[in-house]
């Protein structure tokens, strides 16, 4: 049941663009990583025995996905992304994918589909690699940097390391020339060696980097469902061990961007300093966490039910069935509506004081569980951005001006080697 959220809904305007990150196989994964914050969501479904054929998307589930999803999608889109995780999502196996692509094909009524897949890298084969060559996945490659680091925190359900598997499904992605990007979870280890870490990074990689900074509480409740609670949690909770610190995240981008900004723009592309740039060059930054408003990130389980968000898969964000609703009704939704626009109307006034705001705007509302001394709740990671955007921002400037000139950015890199460079 939908219980408040069925009463007030907004008629879908059939204009509204919006994704939704799908997980077939709910949090069931292969790999028992330390600081994982979704293998706990097993507890919201306990009458499910956690194990894979109970938490695999049916074919009703998926067929109503494919055509629902690509019904829901303005007509002036070039491009339909489907995104698929996990947990960890090749464990349904090919023929899930294959059915999947079966289904795009039949419903796309001349559209142009794409397909987005995220995996901890530890099952990728040749046949696994030919259809990701064929139908043009995107992958995206959990790696947390090299061996001794990466085996620290990812591990299989054995305590065993996984890099060696990892790398390996890296060498053939790339034989059959499969688009892959690797994203990066900073975490208390990691984030201790950002030089090390970058330049593994761009010596396996195709060019693209994300990075995940861990920021988690952990409640002491006992009794609770779910132990990593949300910033909205009242009760007694603490920072979990493997977090990354405010001043480790702050290094960490900053040592990055110093490689990076002498040698690697417009060679290497790195989430944060996109993000960032846009912000410089008077652009919304295009990812949810610093964007003004958010709630356009649906996220969906392997039985139908859809959440308001990747990181607010809590019950009472929970905003339909894709049985019972149409995808457009529940993004339209007010509730829906009123979670994305509180982004911005809950921020607090140390943000909207800060020079730095149009960068950040407050991240994420989740990770808003640091209380500064006017007693107002900030992002936990806020010195660290705020560090990290004032080192930057003679470079993000110059960068802007160059985008403004119809310059490529990557020129910053002749100016800093000339007297050109009046940035520092």
């Amino acid at each position: 049941m939908l219980k408040q959220f069925d009463k007030k809904r907004r008629q879908p305007s059939g204009q509204k663009a919006f994704s939704l990150m799908t997980k077939p196989i709910g949090p069931i994964c292969n790999m028992q990583c330390s600081y994982c914050y979704y293998l706990e969501k097993l507890n919201l479904y306990q009458d499910k025995k956690g194990v894979p054929a109970n938490f695999r998307m049916d074919d009703d589930v998926l067929q109503a996905y494919v055509q629902n999803f690509i019904l829901s999608q303005p007509s002036k889109l070039p491009v339909i992304e489907f995104t698929w995780q996990g947990g960890e999502p090749t464990l349904l196996g090919l023929e899930f994918f294959e059915k999947a692509v079966e289904y795009q094909k039949e419903f796309s009524n001349g559209r142009n589909i794409a397909n987005a897949l995220q995996t901890n890298g530890t099952r990728i084969d040749e046949k696994w690699a030919k259809f990701f060559a064929k139908h043009d996945f995107l992958i995206g490659i959990s790696i947390d940097g090299p061996k001794e680091i990466h085996d620290a925190n990812r591990v299989t359900k054995g305590n065993k390391g996984t890099w060696d598997r990892v790398t390996k499904s890296i060498k053939i992605l790339k034989k059959y020339g499969v688009r892959y990007n690797l994203m990066v979870v900073v975490n208390s280890l990691n984030a201790q060696q950002p030089r090390k870490v970058y330049e593994f990074l761009r010596r396996i990689g195709d060019g693209w980097i994300q990075f995940i900074p861990i920021q988690e509480r952990i409640t002491q409740d006992e009794n609770a469902v779910l132990k990593l609670v949300t910033n909205e949690y009242e009760g007694e909770a603490q920072v979990t061990k493997e977090s990354v610190s405010p001043e480790a995240w702050g290094k960490f981008l900053i040592e990055i961007f110093n490689i990076w900004v002498q040698r690697d723009v417009g060679r290497v592309y790195v989430k944060q300093f996109d993000n960032a740039l846009e912000a410089f060059a008077g652009q919304m930054p295009s990812t949810c966490v610093h964007s003004k408003h958010c709630g356009q990130g649906l996220v969906m389980e392997h039985n139908g039910d859809v959440f308001a968000c990747d990181h607010y898969v809590y019950p009472e964000f929970k905003i339909g069935n894709i049985k019972e609703n149409s995808l457009e009704e529940m993004a339209c939704s007010t509730f829906q509506e009123n979670f994305g626009e509180k982004k911005y109307t809950t921020l607090p006034q140390q943000c909207l004081r800060c020079k730095y705001l149009p960068a950040c705007f407050g991240e994420c509302p989740k990770h808003r569980i640091t209380t500064n001394e006017e007693g107002e709740k900030i992002a936990y990671l806020c010195e660290g951005y705020y560090a990290f955007f004032k080192h930057t921002e003679p470079y993000m400037k110059t960068m802007a001006q160059l985008l403004k000139a119809q310059r490529p950015p990557a020129e910053i890199m002749q100016m800093m080697s000339s007297f050109e460079w009046k940035g520092i």
